[in-house]
């Protein structure tokens, strides 16, 4: 697996050999089969029963990741979090 970011940077070291996963902040995760065919996530029991699948799982396995991420963000105190009563931005004309 080959990971292409900005600037065509790759970062090499996945371990898929039948499905390729991608993630793009706009949409999610998209997964298709190695010959590019649409497919889904599933999550198997150890006895290899699926018990969740479907393009909702990508979805929610995306909110998942990204609040992950915002939380290790906050906590190193790289992004702060402004919280602001409804409407003041409005009332004083601020974009």
């Amino acid at each position: 697996m080959v990971i292409t970011v900005k600037d065509g940077e790759k970062l090499d070291g996945g371990k898929l050999e039948y499905a390729v996963v991608t993630a793009r902040m706009w949409d999610g995760f998209t997964v298709t089969t190695a010959d590019g065919d649409p497919a889904v996530f599933a999550i198997l029991d150890e006895a290899g029963r699926v018990v969740e699948s479907g393009p909702y799982l990508a979805r929610h396995l995306w909110e998942i990741a990204v609040l992950s991420y915002r939380c290790y963000l906050i906590r190193e105190k790289a992004l702060k979090v402004w919280s602001e009563p409804s409407g003041r931005f409005e009332e004083r004309g601020d974009p």
